[in-house]
């Protein structure tokens, strides 16, 4: 069968989570979705508190995956453990609660494998290295196609992983720079690959967040918390159609709606 996965780029901020839950049902139907990836680690502002993560999850994600900013709302660690579709990068330290891959039941009990990644390069190196950890996770668990989310900031480390895992997952697309990327591309063993999916949030916005705390900090103002920005939001993200027959992924699709 054909396969159609939507990833969903990295939601921020309250508004970002409402704007999701009012449209993500319509967009699953208006492209015939048969599974849905959602980064979360953005929609308390930098991190998730558990009753957002359950929105997004009944807003009709089958996954919710975290980030660089999973412990900075540490209610999260209260769900992370009993929440199977909740994952944080697997590549943490085993010392932190919750899972960073998991095999989901699809349509004709096909078994849709997931895995989170979080990337070293300009981010906070304490994480185990993201190309031997999907080495070691790959070969210990069993799925009928895979899926990854690798959250990092340099698009080099991005594309290296893909190259890498082409051929061995079926779709891997990067989050965090919560900017859409224009690169999409099935790779050529299969995987389909794309850069960043963008973001999912206020629009009129540096990132999500307010422009003038962005101004602040680049004029060497004030430390401060960012906050999301008001205004009309938008939802970012690509649609990975797969042939689970053949085990490859025949296109690379972004989707991209605005107030």
């Amino acid at each position: 069968m054909i396969l159609n996965l939507f990833a969903v780029g990295d939601v921020v901020g309250e508004q970002g989570v409402e704007f999701l839950c009012r449209h993500l049902r319509s967009l699953q139907k208006l492209h015939d979705i048969h599974f849905t990836v959602v980064n979360g680690e953005n929609a308390s502002g930098l991190g998730i508190l558990p009753r957002q993560a359950k929105d997004i999850y009944d807003a009709g994600a089958d996954v919710v995956t975290l980030g660089n900013h999973t412990w900075n709302r540490i209610q999260i660690r209260n769900i992370m453990d009993e929440s199977p579709w909740l994952l944080r990068p697997a590549n943490f330290s085993s010392r932190v609660p919750g899972r960073g891959i998991g095999v989901y039941e699809g349509p004709r009990g096909l078994r849709i494998g997931v895995l989170s990644l979080i990337g070293r390069t300009e981010m906070d190196p304490n994480p185990d290295n993201p190309f031997t950890t999907a080495d070691r996770l790959l070969r210990h668990h069993d799925a009928d196609i895979w899926a990854v989310d690798f959250h990092a900031e340099a698009t080099s480390e991005k594309g290296a992983l893909g190259w890498y895992l082409d051929g061995r997952v079926q779709a891997l697309w990067g989050t965090h720079t919560h900017v859409p990327t224009a690169d999409g591309q099935v790779l050529p063993k299969g995987t389909g690959f794309l850069t960043d999916l963008g973001m999912t949030g206020p629009a009129q916005s540096v990132l999500g967040m307010r422009p003038s705390q962005a101004m602040n900090r680049f004029l060497g103002g004030l430390p401060m918390r960012f906050e999301p920005a008001d205004g009309p939001c938008k939802l970012e993200g690509a649609v990975f159609s797969i042939d689970t027959d053949a085990r490859r992924c025949l296109s690379v699709t972004r989707l991209d709606i605005a107030e």
